[in-house]
């Protein structure tokens, strides 16, 4: 401890003989030592960047020994009028403070940030890390989604002024890079096809998400209520169930029965019609019904012409005709009951009497009960005009059908009267008639002149038969009366 003591101490004693030099500059590849920072008593910076002026000369030490009193005593004499200028003065050994080290950029990875993967939000850089300081150099940095936002935002149209309605909910965008022309040029087609907001350029504006977009198209087209919305609403536009188109295609899945009352006359049908409406012979009997002891002559026949009204016998025995169509055919037509003229005029003899009709349905001369039939048919003479009364047992219910389009509720109430008679007479049975349904026929086709009364009364009787809708109108009366004459020249219904 005394020898290093002792050579600190001649080490220190060499180094106040010897002269002193400015230091040597450090070697290039070493880095400068930072200097302390200047304190408040140190001089400003303003002197301390002037350049430090050379120290003088010293003499050795034996000459400075040998002036003694004599220069430490010039040199404190010097030393009061130099006192402010010698504080001024930087020291031997201070140096300037280094310049700030140069910004150097980050190497860290870091993760691109995508067009169409954006990243999460942990993965994303912090955009002030790409800010350079003023003094470093300006650098190209890599755009995140702040500045793709910001360059849409700079780049488009301003968008009109949301509704009341969507005030509320913040506006999603969402940003698409396209880099191939040819790419870009097939998606903006197909995007303003779809009325989407497309800027011309490499970057898409899109205001929904296009995986929601997908999703939603995907979840149409496996809806099966959508599908069969859709093709209703294509039928629709198309006109494909309108009312002429459908006319022609219900006829394919309606019975073939309903053709048979419009079946077309043949030439000798067209020849025995008119020989036997227009001969001169008036009396010629032309056919004789034997179960009804019916015979028509060319006078009776002769009622089917245009512009005359129907009697009697031409009425019975067409409905004659009708109960035997049924008997051959028992499952094609309903089980039906049809009075003659002269029925309901009886009934009503002196008010109601049921005892002057009571033999006319004995199960022995019918076959059968009133009760076992599915429609009763009652026609009624108005004086001059023709109407139909109808007991629809299958229903229960009253139905009075008039050309004219009048209603009879007297007549409905004595059938009503009639029908629980009826029944308890022939089996002790007790039904409430009365309480059926009395009503008229919606949409009942109207004779439009003053002769065809009885020829749509017929009809009716018909078409209620074979449990047909009234589907005949003005227009076919004529055919009706040719079809009408030949059935009763063949005495055979159709």
């Amino acid at each position: 401890m005394g020898a290093l003591t002792d050579s600190r101490k001649r080490l220190s004693a060499d180094h106040r003989l010897l002269p002193s030099f400015p230091p040597s500059p450090p070697p290039p590849s070493k880095k400068p030592k930072l200097a302390p920072l200047p304190s408040s008593s140190s001089p400003s910076l303003a002197d301390a960047s002037l350049p430090p002026s050379p120290p003088p000369p010293h003499l050795p030490s034996s000459s400075a020994a040998a002036s003694g009193p004599s220069s430490s005593s010039s040199a404190a004499a010097a030393g009061g009028a130099s006192t402010s200028h010698s504080s001024s003065l930087p020291r031997r050994h201070r140096r300037l403070p280094p310049p700030p080290p140069h910004p150097r950029p980050i190497h860290g990875p870091q993760r691109v940030v995508r067009a169409f993967r954006l990243g999460s939000a942990l993965s994303r850089p912090n955009p002030s890390c790409f800010t350079p300081s003023p003094s470093s150099p300006q650098h190209p940095r890599s755009l995140g989604l702040e500045q793709y936002v910001e360059l849409v935002n700079s780049v488009t149209h301003p968008p009109p002024p949301p509704s009341p309605s969507t005030t509320d909910a913040p506006a999603r965008v969402e940003v698409i890079a396209v880099d191939d022309a040819e790419e870009r040029k097939d998606d903006e087609e197909k995007q303003e096809n779809e009325g989407e907001e497309v800027v011309k350029g490499s970057v898409v504006v899109r205001r929904v998400p296009l995986y929601k977009e997908l999703y939603e198209a995907s979840s149409r087209r496996r809806d099966a209520k959508l599908r069969a919305l859709e093709f209703e609403v294509r039928l629709a536009e198309k006109g494909r169930l309108g009312l002429e188109q459908l006319a022609d295609v219900l006829p394919r899945f309606t019975p073939r029965k309903e053709e048979e009352p419009f079946v077309p006359f043949t030439d000798e049908d067209e020849d025995s019609v008119d020989h036997a409406l227009g001969g001169r012979n008036r009396r010629e009997r032309l056919v004789v019904h034997e179960s009804s002891n019916i015979v028509i002559t060319r006078e009776i026949l002769q009622c089917l012409n245009e512009t005359e009204w129907l009697n009697d016998e031409v009425i019975n025995l067409y409905l004659e005709l009708l109960k035997e169509r049924e008997l051959r055919e028992p499952k094609k037509f309903l089980k039906c009951h049809f009075f003659n003229t002269f029925f309901y005029k009886k009934l009503i003899t002196g008010g109601y009497d049921y005892k002057s009709v009571r033999r006319w349905t004995t199960k022995r001369k019918l076959g059968y009960s009133l009760i076992e039939c599915d429609k009763i048919f009652v026609p009624i003479h108005k004086e001059v005009h023709w109407c139909l009364a109808v007991i629809n047992i299958r229903d229960k219910k009253f139905q009075f059908l008039d050309s004219l389009g009048s209603m009879d509720m007297k007549a409905l109430r004595t059938l009503a009267r009639y029908l629980v008679d009826e029944v308890k007479d022939k089996s002790g049975q007790h039904i409430d008639a009365l309480s059926w349904k009395q009503e008229g026929v919606k949409n009942l086709p109207l004779q439009e002149n003053g002769w065809d009364c009885g020829m749509f009364m017929l009809k009716y009787i018909d078409f209620y038969s074979r449990d047909m809708d009234l589907t005949f109108g003005q227009k076919h009366m004529n055919y009706f009366r040719k079809r009408t004459a030949r059935e009763i020249l063949n005495l055979r219904a159709e």
